[in-house]
């Protein structure tokens, strides 16, 4: 374990000082500057190696050896960034997912107390993502920090917990924090045990001080048209009862579409996402040239929560296009240990819908079994660290996904620019 961390942690620092990038996939360079070089950093390659003899290892492997450079491609979306080692929804996350050939980069749109659209995975997750609990401006959070409790055995009674929104602070206040690594440790009793929970699968290597830049939408946008990636902008759940001091949900899905025109991005290079269906429809009503990309994300937990082929169709006669599950629920396997594509697939592809999946490299080390929700209905196929590879090949070649989110883009970025994928 801490060999694969180390092994990491000198991969991101690769990247990390490598220079920008800018690209476009239509072959147009809309003047945008920088090298079309993509750095991969030796993870793809190790992956590659730890696969189980096949032809696709082999043909992993041959174009390991033969290729001298890679191509940013729409198939490989950062998720989040690159937060498998950069904290989530920062700069610094952004540009090295750019750099490692993510042709969409998500940012999760929120809003502050001034109803300011910033990049956060939830509207109330401040406590766990950033610095915020030890700073001044803790006293703002909606539930201030209180430490585990535990019985005079030592056994942890209550767990350490805290709250902390976007929407209690204003855009100055939230600038004002640093981005972390994702994480809590339940069982501290001090803000710095409770913000020191990150797996050590992770790393904190890169959530300093004077790293982890937070970013609101705008500025989010223009980094990404700098590093010429393209957009999947998603429109979280807010925390707060809606409409907010006046503001609307539609006003908040038109907000966030419309911060993207003034900036003069062209509806082709955004996939607005949301897993409110109300939202897709009204971007299918009210601005059809984005609501044509837009992504209905499924929240599927377990089997009973999956859609029938009849809900897919509907969702097609909506006007919905593209669907966006877990990868879980377009994967299984059978009792030789092939991973296999799912009745959900097949249904969403003969409901003439198209299919991006969510995320890879979320569960750390895969050998060790368990592997958490992501696995849920194929984890027993999943025994080494190289069966990453096989989940993606299941994913393009048999079931025919245009996009993969992932923590650390240059797995699929790889895997793409091997296979011919776009």
């Amino acid at each position: 374990m801490r060999r694969t961390l180390t092994h990491l942690a000198l991969l991101a620092l690769g990247i990390a000082c490598l220079p920008a990038f800018a690209h476009d996939n239509d072959g147009d360079r809309h003047g945008r500057e920088g090298v079309a070089s993509v750095q991969l950093g030796p993870r793809p390659f190790f992956l590659a190696n730890e696969m189980a003899d096949s032809p696709l290892k082999k043909r992993l492997q041959h174009c390991a050896a033969t290729r001298e450079s890679y191509k940013p491609t729409l198939f490989s979306i950062g998720h989040r960034g690159a937060p498998l080692q950069f904290p989530e929804h920062t700069r610094e996350s952004y540009e090295a997912a750019a750099r490692m050939g993510a042709g969409i980069v998500e940012c999760d749109v929120t809003f502050t107390k001034d109803k300011e659209l910033v990049c956060r995975h939830a509207q109330n997750d401040l406590h766990t993502t950033t610095n915020i609990l030890a700073t001044p401006l803790a006293s703002k959070c909606i539930k201030p920090f209180t430490p585990a409790a535990f019985d005079a055995a030592g056994t942890l009674v209550a767990p350490a917990a805290a709250e902390c929104r976007t929407s209690e602070l204003t855009l100055a206040e939230f600038k004002s924090l640093r981005g972390k690594m994702d994480a809590f440790n339940p069982r501290g009793r001090t803000v710095a045990e409770y913000m020191a929970g990150t797996p050590n699968w992770r790393t904190d290597l890169y959530a300093g001080p004077t790293s982890g830049t937070l970013l609101t939408l705008k500025e989010a946008i223009a980094l990404y048209k700098q590093l010429g990636v393209k957009m999947t902008p998603e429109l979280k759940a807010p925390s707060v009862a809606m409409p907010f001091d006046g503001f609307t949900q539609a006003a908040y899905a038109q907000k966030m579409i419309d911060t993207h025109k003034a900036a003069g991005v062209p509806a082709r290079d955004v996939w607005a996402q949301s897993f409110d269906i109300n939202d897709i429809l009204y971007w299918v009503r009210n601005e059809p040239a984005f609501g044509r990309q837009a992504v209905y994300l499924d929240d599927a937990n377990g089997p009973a929560d999956v859609p029938t082929a009849e809900q897919l169709k509907a969702y097609r006669a909506a006007g919905v296009r593209i669907v966006a599950p877990p990868l879980w629920v377009l994967l299984t396997a059978d009792t030789s240990g092939n991973v296999l594509p799912s009745a959900y697939a097949r249904n969403a592809r003969a409901a003439g819908l198209d299919i991006i999946t969510w995320s890879l490299e979320r569960s750390g080390i895969l050998a060790d079994g368990n592997n958490g929700s992501y696995y849920q209905s194929y984890d027993s196929a999943v025994t080494r660290e190289g069966d990453m590879f096989r989940m993606l090949d299941v994913l393009a070649e048999q079931i025919g996904v245009i996009g993969v989110f992932s923590d650390w883009p240059a797995t699929v970025s790889f895997y793409a620019n091997c296979t011919g994928q776009k």
